[in-house]
């Protein structure tokens, strides 16, 4: 059998392009590596709750339950996914992991571990954390020192006696370093100055300011959409910021190096470490794409609103995509929507 429509991966962004498929008359089915829906986000630190409430947390079609004013838990969000899955009766077939994506004349060639499937079209829509990203001088530490990337760190209890380092100064890294500060001595290495804004202002989110203002409907390349992808991310919250005023988290600059139990920094300090958390982000790896002009010479996927210059091929949920919530719950399915009209079209 061949589909119409292959989705790979079925977090937010696949479960938005079935959502919107279903309504066509396309035959699709969509495949992910998890044995349960939502797992991405159940597997992530026990303490992480999303800065967007949940009224701007929710996929098209269905609204996530409770306080919409207040922000949802990550196992909220895993179930929430699960719910919507169920609800739309959307084909999923899971612990399928993509080993290699071709394409032969009209038609895509799936190798998977459950076998091979083909398909007229397909979309990738794996989202951009997929593979953690350790900077190689972690390898410099000593076996004595505990070390785990953000994706794998759960709670306190997983790090042996003594302090910690978090280093990456995204809002994993802001919120890890909160949590932790309760109990250790935390030590908190960023690169850049830390830019802050609030979760609510005036009595509403932050991100209900953001709508009122256009901000959210800025495009990637617009004169708005430009200045904020060049000021990169913010943290949002002020925890960290009075945590640090309070001297019970202390900050450094980049970290330049590492020396069996020594970290050392760009402003030429250093300090003796027991544990370190990389919350230095992820990257991206497409090497299963077995298609050329797919992706640029750095690996990062080639496209225009995600439409590829490969005929039948997508991508879905990157980063700024179109907008700035492309990658997030609220902003991705507008993207799925204008895939599928799309595909339509053709």
């Amino acid at each position: 059998m061949i589909f119409d429509v292959i989705i790979i991966g079925a977090g937010q962004a696949g479960l938005s392009m079935g959502y919107h498929l279903s309504k066509t008359t396309k035959r699709f089915i969509i495949l992910d590596q998890g044995k349960r829906i939502g797992d991405v986000w159940r597997n992530r630190y026990d303490s992480l709750m999303l800065f967007t409430p949940r009224s701007f947390s929710s996929l098209p079609g269905m609204k996530m339950d409770g306080n919409p004013n207040e922000f949802p838990s990550k196992d909220e969000v895993a179930d929430y996914l699960e719910q919507y899955a169920d609800t739309f009766d959307l084909p999923i077939q899971l612990e399928t992991e993509v080993l290699s994506l071709r394409k032969g004349g009209e038609t895509f060639s799936i190798e998977s571990s459950q076998g091979t499937l083909h398909s007229k079209e397909v979309i990738i829509a794996t989202g951009p954390f997929q593979t953690p990203a350790i900077p190689p001088i972690y390898k410099n530490l000593s076996n004595d020192v505990y070390q785990v990337h953000s994706s794998a760190y759960r709670n306190p209890s997983q790090l042996q006696a003594g302090n910690v380092f978090v280093i990456g100064g995204g809002n994993s890294g802001a919120q890890i370093a909160v949590e932790l500060a309760k109990t250790k001595e935390v030590h908190f290495s960023v690169s850049q100055n830390i830019r802050y804004l609030p979760l609510s202002f005036l009595g509403h989110s932050i991100f209900w300011w953001f709508d009122r203002l256009g901000i959210l409907k800025a495009t990637r390349n617009s004169f708005i959409g430009k200045r904020i992808r060049s000021k990169g991310d913010p943290i949002f919250g002020y925890d960290l910021k009075h945590l640090l005023h309070e001297k019970k988290i202390t900050l450094h600059p980049r970290t330049q190096g590492c020396s069996r139990s020594i970290v050392k920094f760009q402003d030429e300090q250093q300090v003796e470490v027991q544990n370190v958390i990389w919350a230095t982000g992820f990257s991206s790896n497409y090497d299963w794409i077995q298609i050329p002009s797919v992706c640029d010479n750095a690996g990062k996927p080639m496209h225009n609103r995600g439409i590829t210059n490969i005929k039948g091929l997508y991508f879905l949920g990157q980063p700024w995509q179109h907008k700035r919530g492309s990658a997030l719950l609220l902003g991705v399915g507008e993207d799925a929507e204008f895939i599928v009209n799309h595909l339509q079209d053709r």
